[in-house]
């Protein structure tokens, strides 16, 4: 290479990195002095979903602090828009998920959550932020305050998205149905991350492809006849029916989609009956339904239905009184990382962190996100949804040399490292919007 491009590139790798230093500095100032505090408040005060009205109220108060920020409250149930204009360009949604989870938290931490809510469903439970949700909205907040600071550098509209009710994969159609992107900016790009207790503080993973399954909640009410259990015969046991149902469920993962495509149908509750000698009239199914494929999550879906009410004909109900099969709300399909878009990102994350910081996780399950609606085709929104680690390496050493395991999501001992995961993940969702909101004249 001749020694005036080595010049050229040196002082654009200089420029970079004191870029670099200098935004890790300016987030490690707004952590100690104001982050910190709204993490500890938020941890300490969770709410479930639909329900997240101090979350809520918070969020869009410390939004309105940041200079220039529109903030609209109440959009699809609890949610909040907050919109930040910096002349004309391209926009970008930056979205984060509010709502903690019905467990007692037993993470043994000085700020654990006491926190105890009835929920929509009218049961009072404790809460906790068992999956890191308090995590993305304080970033989220970091990340506002970062962009709001840096407008010279940026041209374009960001669009704060603070959702409700990820938990019960929800929330985000309810944001869309209230006209996300018809009373707001309908952004070009959407981006969120997720903290993530399986990876060491400090990793990103942005893998290309598929971050999330389709997941659909499901009931089966099983109607029956009651009897007394000394004379069977009278009745149609709907305990009976259920079970055969359970079991001919196995056979559309094994039998009815290739092996080649995953697919789940776990059967995570049966209610039934009141005491022993009761043949009851009624049972209740309630299931969840995986799959990385549209073609395969219709397949299971038609099989259930078909298996649930043949099940009931072959026990000799009436047409009129089949299991009845209920698609819930809980419902969201597959979340995928557009592929020239999650390119464009991961460069800028090797560019700004070096290669040794972006990671590879391997899927160990098929969890799912609703962050998907935002991204669907149809709507024309390029989407890119990544992870931030959050356990110290130090855990997974002791893990590994006989200590305690390391807690995963939804687990009452679930717990990550705030500090460097709430910091990275502001650096990084700046860096990516930057980048996105690049002024022309810096190509």
């Amino acid at each position: 290479m001749r020694p005036a491009l080595l010049f050229c590139l040196a002082v654009v790798l200089s420029g970079q990195a004191r870029a670099a230093s200098e935004l890790s500095a300016a987030v490690k100032n707004d952590y100690d002095h104001r982050l910190a505090a709204m993490f500890d408040w938020f941890h300490r005060h969770p709410e479930l979903s639909y329900l997240e009205t101090a979350t809520a109220a918070r969020m869009a108060r410390e939004l309105r602090r940041v200079p220039g920020m529109t903030v609209t409250e109440k959009v699809g149930g609890t949610g909040v828009v907050g919109v930040l204009r910096n002349d004309e360009g391209p926009t970008v949604l930056i979205r984060a998920d509010m709502d903690g989870l019905p467990i007692k938290e037993a993470s043994g931490l000085a700020n654990a959550s006491t926190a105890v809510q009835v929920g929509i469903d009218g049961v009072e439970s404790p809460v906790m932020h068992a999956c890191g949700h308090d995590t993305h909205i304080t970033a989220l907040l970091g990340t506002a305050t970062r962009m709001a600071s840096l407008k010279k550098d940026w041209r374009g509209t960001l669009v704060f998205v603070v959702q409700p009710a990820e938990e019960r994969i929800a929330g985000a159609r309810k944001m869309l149905e209230d006209g996300l992107y018809t009373r707001f900016p309908k952004p070009d790009y959407a981006l969120a991350f997720h903290v993530d207790a399986d990876s060491p503080t400090g990793a990103l993973i942005a893998d290309p492809g598929i971050v999330g399954s389709s997941s659909d909640t499901i009931d089966i009410i099983v109607h029956g006849v009651g009897a007394h259990g000394a004379s069977p015969q009278q009745g149609k046991d709907p305990i009976v029916m259920g079970a055969e149902i359970v079991l001919a469920l196995q056979t559309l993962v094994s039998r009815e989609i290739s092996p080649l495509s995953p697919g789940v149908v776990t059967v995570g509750a049966f209610h039934s009956g009141s005491k022993h000698n009761i043949i009851s009239d009624r049972a209740v199914l309630q299931l969840t339904v995986r799959s990385d494929d549209e073609a395969v999550r219709k397949v299971l879906l038609d099989g259930i239905k078909r298996i649930a009410e043949n099940v009931g004909r072959m026990n000799g109900m009436p047409e009129d009184r089949l299991p009845e099969v209920n698609l819930a709300v809980e419902s969201t399909p597959v979340t995928l990382n557009d592929p020239a878009l999650t390119a464009r990102m991961r460069a800028v994350f090797v560019r700004t962190f070096g290669e040794e910081t972006l990671k590879s996780q391997p899927r160990t399950g098929m969890g799912a996100e609703d962050f998907a609606y935002f991204v669907q085709p149809e709507l024309g929104v390029a989407g890119f949804y990544f992870n931030v680690g959050g356990t110290p390496q130090a855990a997974f050493d002791a893990a590994r040399a006989g200590g305690p395991a390391v807690a995963g999501h939804h687990s009452a001992r679930f717990k990550i490292d705030p500090e460097p995961s709430i910091r990275l993940g502001i650096e990084a969702m700046t860096v990516a919007a930057l980048d996105l909101l690049k002024p022309a004249s810096a190509d």
